[in-house]
């Protein structure tokens, strides 16, 4: 089982961040959040990271113990990874951001 890497420091009180490894079009991106993340803040730090436009529509999914990618389309999803990560004292959680492409139809 993977030791958990000790987090940037938070705030005077606060549990550290959390190491986040962000996969995107080949690419993989480094970034650090709180434990108590909010799913709206994530999707703005990786539309951020990966350079989605504001209007792009895009899945976030994180892998889990058993390299199963899983959604993060809710807070109550979010909070399974985070307690997952911390659960199994892994080094970083690993999220993929997926940009999806959306079809126009014209009538």
């Amino acid at each position: 089982m993977p030791m958990q890497a000790p987090g940037r420091e938070g705030a005077k009180g606060e549990p550290p961040e959390i190491r986040v490894k962000i996969a995107f079009s080949g690419e993989a991106y480094i970034t650090y959040i709180a434990p108590t993340l909010e799913v709206e803040v994530l999707e703005q730090e990786i539309r951020a990271v990966c350079k989605f436009d504001s209007g792009q529509v895009f899945t976030v999914k994180w892998i889990d113990e058993e390299g199963d990618p899983c959604t993060i389309s809710s807070q109550q999803e979010l909070n399974e990874a985070l307690r997952l990560y911390d659960l199994n004292k892994d080094s970083e959680l690993t999220i993929h951001g997926v940009e999806e492409k959306v079809e126009r139809w014209i009538l």
